[in-house]
């Protein structure tokens, strides 16, 4: 007898419909499971096996094929469990329900329990994209389906739980808007009303975040700069529901959203050691998984001590820094994943830190410093929008009790100059200045004639490569728009010129 129910799997970031289709024929017992599956799926078997016979079913002596449709997509993880379990229950005629218009994922336990899996938000909302009026879940994974509209949620506990919901004997609640809970720590973050002195940094800083800009902060130890950094979510922007959507998927995907979670309202902030695998920046595996780049999708990737990362590590960031994805090529498949994100990377002037420092002297051999900055390539460099030194503060700052600036009042700016970078670029797909094409650059970069003279002037004096050029513009851009849009003056070019320290030829030497 053959039957046919609804799952979903995940190829990446991407799902997509899967039916699960069993057939029992005569012949010697045996049980295949067909259609690309890998060794959780091909083990499936003894988990529903285990779970038909312990809640009081009876498994089919028989020949079972179970395919896994379409039979040319790799098959990955525990998630098919349920709907075989479903399946094979409705070709035995012990389970005798419509399921047409009904899906299931879940991993199976050997008493029947319906154990939670990765990847839930993304395969429900491809569940009500194709139509499915009613999708079954693990319990622990109901808050993720809860931010999917148009589609009844059902979370499972059980199997014996899931039988008599479809029986009609004891029914399942759907998720209802109580179980949506949003991931919103805004008022927990780090504040920039702790950071005494550093104007100059915190000036870069809220200009970054204005327009989306990538940095690097040069300066000795003890300056700041991770508190800095950490302090950077606490001045972005709120994120939209679409951006907590496509964040919150790479983290169902990955296994890592926060329990009792529904969506990320907060931009992360990843910060890896720098003993990470270029692997464990990009994302890989046998199943390839996000990286830290992807999990820092629309928040801040923050890289401190820059040139201690391998450099295969520092190579990998430059193609996904522009092109806002990251693409991983196996044997058997190619996945893609999501990672715009705000480069922040800190580092020491030299070896011992203390290059240029005002009271404490430099012990490096002489040329250290620049083959310490060496080791971090140009290009990489070239896409760092801001560069910016992050000197010691004295002690007159540090005792003083003047109150900082907090991050509240910065943020208000920020939004401001976000709002007319919205309205610049709204139908583009642009949501920043940092991400300006060519083409929009030429358009939105207008420059007063003063502002043209000096922007050339620094061009030769600095000989700054056509990407840096491009920086530029865009930083000037963004300053200009924090001072309320319209054109940018000379005032705007020299600023932005100010945060390429790179550029300059004293770090050369």
């Amino acid at each position: 007898m053959f039957s046919r129910v609804t799952s979903i799997g995940l190829y990446g970031m991407e799902s997509y419909r899967v039916s699960v289709e069993a057939n029992l024929s005569s012949g010697l017992p045996r049980f295949d499971v067909v259609g690309l599956p890998d060794a959780a799926v091909s083990e499936s078997r003894e988990r529903v096996r285990a779970a038909i016979h312990n809640n009081g079913y009876d498994f089919p002596v028989s020949r079972i094929t179970v395919n896994l449709a379409p039979a040319d997509i790799k098959k990955e993880g525990p998630v098919y469990d349920l709907p075989i379990l479903i399946a094979i229950l409705k070709s035995t005629g012990q389970l005798r329900v419509d399921t047409d218009s009904l899906a299931f994922v879940g991993e199976l336990a050997l008493n029947g329990e319906v154990r939670s899996i990765n990847g839930v938000l993304p395969m429900v909302i491809r569940a009500q994209k194709e139509g499915i009026k009613s999708i079954f879940v693990p319990f622990d994974n109901r808050h993720e389906g809860a931010v999917v509209k148009g589609i009844d949620v059902f979370p499972v506990k059980t199997v014996a739980q899931l039988l008599e919901h479809l029986n009609s004997i004891n029914l399942i609640e759907p998720v209802d808007e109580s179980d949506y809970n949003e991931l919103v720590t805004a008022d927990g973050l780090p504040d920039f009303a702790d950071v005494k002195g550093q104007y100059q940094p915190k000036r870069a800083l809220e200009v970054a975040a204005s327009g989306g800009h990538n940095v690097m902060m040069i300066g000795p130890p003890g300056s700041g700069k991770s508190m800095l950094a950490k302090r950077i979510p606490s001045i972005l922007p709120d994120m939209s529901f679409e951006e907590s959507l496509e964040t919150t998927n790479i983290y169902s995907v990955s296994g890592k959203l926060p329990e009792g979670v529904s969506l990320m309202r907060s931009r992360p902030f990843r910060s890896p050691h720098h003993t990470i695998s270029p692997a464990g920046l990009s994302g890989g595996g046998t199943i390839p998984t996000p990286g830290e780049i992807s999990l820092a999708h629309n928040g801040v990737l923050f890289l401190d001590e820059l040139p201690e990362f391998t450099r295969n590590a520092m190579e990998i960031l430059r193609q996904p820094i522009e092109d806002g994805k990251i693409t991983i090529a196996r044997v058997a498949a190619t996945y893609s994943y999501p990672c715009s994100v705000m480069l922040v990377c800190a580092m020491n002037p030299c070896p011992c830190g203390f290059y240029g420092h005002p009271t404490k002297p430099c012990t490096c051999p002489k040329g250290a410093p620049a083959r310490y900055l060496a080791k971090v390539s140009g290009p990489l460099l070239d896409r760092l929008d801001i560069h910016i030194e992050v000197p010691a503060v004295n002690y007159e700052e540090l005792s003083s009790k003047a109150k900082e600036e907090c991050s509240k009042d910065i943020k208000k700016r920020v939004n401001a100059a976000r709002e007319i970078q919205r309205e610049r670029f709204s139908g583009s797909g642009v949501n920043c200045n940092a991400k300006m094409t060519s083409a929009q650059t030429r358009k939105y970069c207008q420059l007063s004639d003063e502002a043209s003279r000096l922007l050339k002037a620094s061009f030769d004096s600095l000989g700054l490569s056509a990407r840096a050029y491009d920086k530029v513009l865009r930083l000037a851009r963004t300053i200009a728009d924090l001072d309320g849009g319209g054109e940018i003056k000379a005032e705007h070019i020299m600023e932005a010129v100010q945060y390429r320290s790179l550029d300059r030829k004293f770090w050369k030497v």
